[in-house]
């Protein structure tokens, strides 16, 4: 596994959230395997992994499927797959995944906010003077006003940042792809307050999101901030901050922006990953399609 992971680091470019995550999953079905050699009276500390057949991986993936949701699953195979392809090619053993498939995703339409919902979240505050809710602050104006991911939000550097362009530079986001995304003035004000009010004095290669003690805010703190937020001012507990990515596509939609831009702006590698979105603005499509059809 520790080969594969750094194999996956090197060739693959692959960011280290994901070489953490396939190590996490195949640790988890190691476990399994483990756990199952033991309920059969077979106590051992290793899986000889040429012995693993597609029999052992569909019991793995049946037995995850009654706790599990399907995107859960899905990535659990996805790490199971991309280990058995790496020992083909390294060693020629043929892969007892290859034939699995992956259970169809779930057709669920992503939470989001309205636009006067996200206003009153991003402007709520009990103190706007303490150094707190002006990090806050900007971290959701940021987040909402780039669609950024919450991890790309974290590992921003105020170098990243190019107020007289009015854009931010995203390094190495997912697919270890860099791409440049619009920000807004009211966010762009936001992080210029923040950063006169910071506890620590500011650096080029500084992180532009820290806690009060100067060290980078992590993504969990990031969930936990922004649930007291949400439910500070009355709002759906059920949004992450993953949300205010959604509610930016959507709302940018929603407003005339077209999904090639979109696409852009939130790094996916496929279009068909943003037409997603207008399953949450067919009022908007269809007030186009009225407009712009001739025969209605």
């Amino acid at each position: 596994m520790e080969a594969f992971a750094a194999a996956l680091k090197k060739a693959s470019r692959a960011a280290d959230n994901t070489v953490t995550s396939y190590r996490r999953d195949l640790l988890a079905f190691r476990s399994f395997m483990l756990e199952r050699a033991a309920m059969a009276g077979r106590g051992v500390e290793e899986i000889d992994v040429a012995s693993i057949t597609a029999d052992h991986i569909r019991n793995y993936l049946a037995e995850l499927m009654k706790t599990a949701k399907r995107a859960t699953v899905q990535r659990r195979l996805s790490a199971i797959k991309a280990f058995f392809r790496y020992r083909e090619t390294t060693i020629s053993e043929p892969s007892p995944a290859r034939s699995i498939r992956s259970p169809k995703n779930e057709r669920r339409l992503p939470s989001i906010l309205q636009p006067d919902e996200v206003r009153r979240l991003i402007e709520a505050s009990t103190d706007d003077s303490k150094p707190a809710a002006i990090r806050d602050r900007a971290m959701f104006e940021t987040l909402y006003s780039s669609g950024l991911r919450v991890g790309e939000l974290v590992g921003l550097n105020w170098r990243d940042i190019d107020e007289e362009l009015g854009m931010v530079m995203v390094r190495a986001g997912k697919g270890n792809k860099d791409r440049l995304v619009p920000l807004g003035e009211p966010a762009l004000d936001a992080l210029r307050a923040w950063r006169r009010a910071m506890p620590v004095a500011w650096e080029p290669d500084g992180a532009v999101i820290i806690n009060l003690r100067g060290g980078r805010l992590t993504t969990r703190s990031v969930e936990m901030i922004l649930q007291r937020r949400l439910a500070a001012v009355g709002l759906s507990a059920g949004i992450t901050p993953h949300g205010l990515r959604h509610c930016f596509a959507t709302h940018m939609l929603g407003n005339g922006a077209d999904l090639r831009s979109i696409q852009e702006m939130l790094g996916h590698a496929s279009l068909a990953t943003t037409q997603r979105y207008t399953h949450v603005s067919v009022n908007h499509l269809k007030e186009v399609y009225r407009r712009a059809f001739p025969r209605v």
